[in-house]
């Protein structure tokens, strides 16, 4: 096994790899950190927490120190494109990280801040520029920011910026930038919309593929059989018998989100939804409270499921099962990081089973439903219905005792029975 002193980095960025904690290289590491060394153009994909960010971060800031120069006004000398304003924030914390106490400057320019504060954080020139493609834009179009100084791109999670519709914004920015400079691109799956893009602006890159397509080994996966109509009260068992202190869940939608988190506030738990409705500092404040530990539960739509890096998250829901199968390996990864292991449930329902489908082609592995522990399923399906007549106020304590039901009769719903017509594309409008 290599180790990060054999791979030629700064001495300074050497001491604060340890100080960060990091032990080994990873896979993805060990491969990417000598090809971006040598200044070759790089396509790049793995599986999601394996170290991807700090594999360009630091031999991109090792070359940045190497060669001493500083960037002129209003330029940047390292352009990194994101799809979202939470990725964004987050390799811009790495950046501050494994750059300390060197004179390497770094900012992240997004949308749903003030466009002036970020106009002065660019104004003197900037070593890592970190932008979702709208705002950069934005700021071009002012002369606030000029980018044919730039002498390396990269674009991170570059199938989910093609996924939301910046491919024109990319191209845009592409005529921007020196034909002469060092791309970098790092994709979930090496698709054939990907690897157009590729072709398009890149020069002869190397190809790294590190298990693209498979969920995290270190995450243990359970996959219940669930009416739509018990789903919320599977949560609150999966939290309340395992007595849970941090966990994130996943929906499809923004209206689910919001209404589940609502509904377990009236169950007495402390939670807050972030989506794309949600204004930049909702989401900031959210994200810092539940990494802090002073939010239990978080709910969240796809548009968090990628560049979250929380600390040994224990675990994650899936309330609803993603419209795209990638996303469930980038939705689960979110724990099961950096070498601690984690656990994923998802909750599926009779109109999820396409989605389920999907995902077991792209994992290539038959799913197992499983019976929610101690449910009746008739019976809870009763039970259910009737409160929702009454739409009683439960509060925590009401249910912290809740009394299992202790026969489990065969679901209501078996496979063969099972309707496949839902469209993919029902909740598209809605997903971000």
């Amino acid at each position: 096994m290599s180790s990060f002193q054999t791979l030629n980095l700064d001495s300074q960025i050497l001491t604060n790899v340890a100080t960060v904690g990091y032990k080994n290289p990873t896979p993805i590491q060990s491969k990417v950190i000598p090809s971006v060394l040598l200044g070759k153009d790089l396509l790049a994909t793995a599986q999601t927490g394996t170290g991807k960010t700090a594999s360009y971060l630091l031999p991109l800031a090792t070359q940045l120190l190497k060669h001493n120069k500083l960037p002129k006004k209003q330029t940047a000398s390292v352009l990194i494109l994101t799809p979202t304003r939470e990725l964004a924030a987050q390799v811009l914390e790495h950046i501050d990280m494994l750059t300390q106490d060197t004179a390497l400057k770094a900012t992240a320019i997004f949308g749903g801040v003030s466009i002036n504060v970020q106009k002065e954080k660019i104004q003197s020139g900037i070593h890592f520029l970190v932008a979702t493609p709208g705002r950069l834009l934005d700021l071009v179009q002012q002369r606030a920011i000029l980018l044919d100084e730039t002498s390396v791109l990269v674009l991170d999670e570059a199938d989910r910026m093609l996924d939301m519709g910046f491919i024109h914004d990319i191209h845009r920015i592409l005529k921007l930038l020196p034909q002469k400079r060092q791309t970098l691109l790092f994709s979930a799956t090496f698709s054939a919309d990907i690897r157009t893009l590729a072709q398009s602006f890149m020069q002869s890159p190397l190809c790294i593929e590190l298990n693209s397509n498979k969920a995290t080994h270190l995450v243990r996966q359970t996959w219940y059989r669930m009416p739509e109509v018990l789903k919320r009260e599977a949560v609150r068992d999966l939290i309340v018998d395992n007595q849970w202190q941090q966990v994130l869940i996943f929906t499809r939608t923004k209206t689910t989100s919001d209404r589940l988190a609502k509904q377990l506030k009236e169950d007495g738990f402390k939670v807050l939804a972030i989506h794309g409705d949600k204004t930049q500092a909702q989401r900031i404040k959210a994200l810092e409270a539940f990494k802090n530990h002073e939010l239990p539960i978080l709910v969240a739509t796809d548009v968090a499921a990628r560049g979250l890096d929380i600390e040994q998250l224990p675990q994650i829901i899936n309330f609803e099962l993603p419209q795209q199968a990638e996303d469930y390996v980038h939705r689960i990864g979110r724990t099961g990081r950096a070498g601690f292991s984690g656990e994923a449930f998802s909750l599926v329902s009779e109109g999820e089973l396409q989605y389920l489908q999907d995902i077991e082609k792209f994992l290539k592995k038959k799913i197992t439903l499983s019976d929610f522990p101690g449910f009746n399923y008739n019976q809870e399906v009763s039970k259910c219905e009737e409160d929702n007549t009454k739409k009683p106020n439960r509060a925590k304590k009401d249910f912290k005792n809740h009394k299992k039901f202790s026969q489990r009769t065969q679901s209501r719903f078996s496979t063969s029975k099972m309707n496949f017509s839902r469209k993919k594309n029902q909740f598209r409008s809605q997903e971000y």
